[in-house]
């Protein structure tokens, strides 16, 4: 089944947090489980973040999320964030594209 993650933060740091998100990617290539990221900014507060993170199961993400490197990335981020981030677990139920 598959699992999404919203992950729901504000920041002033967008720069920064593009350099973390990709010194990510770079750093846990060939282990991470993602399988799909849509990074969306609030049209009405600039400053207010959501991505949506896509992993096969529940179980896949929790492995991605004890990467050494997850874990070392994430607490630079929470750093950079003056809200959040907040963590929301979805199993998905229903799917429709198109």
């Amino acid at each position: 089944m598959t699992f999404v993650q919203l992950i729901d933060y504000e920041t002033t740091h967008d720069a920064e947090m593009s350099a973390l998100w990709e010194e990510w990617l770079r750093l846990t290539e060939g282990k991470r489980t993602v399988t799909r990221e849509v990074h969306g900014q609030d049209r009405e507060n600039p400053t207010h973040y959501v991505d949506i993170v896509e992993f096969p199961s529940y179980e896949e993400a929790m492995r991605n999320n004890d990467l050494p490197e997850t874990r070392r990335v994430s607490e630079r981020i929470s750093g950079l964030c003056s809200s959040g981030p907040r963590f929301v677990n979805l199993d998905v139920v229903e799917e429709v594209t198109g």
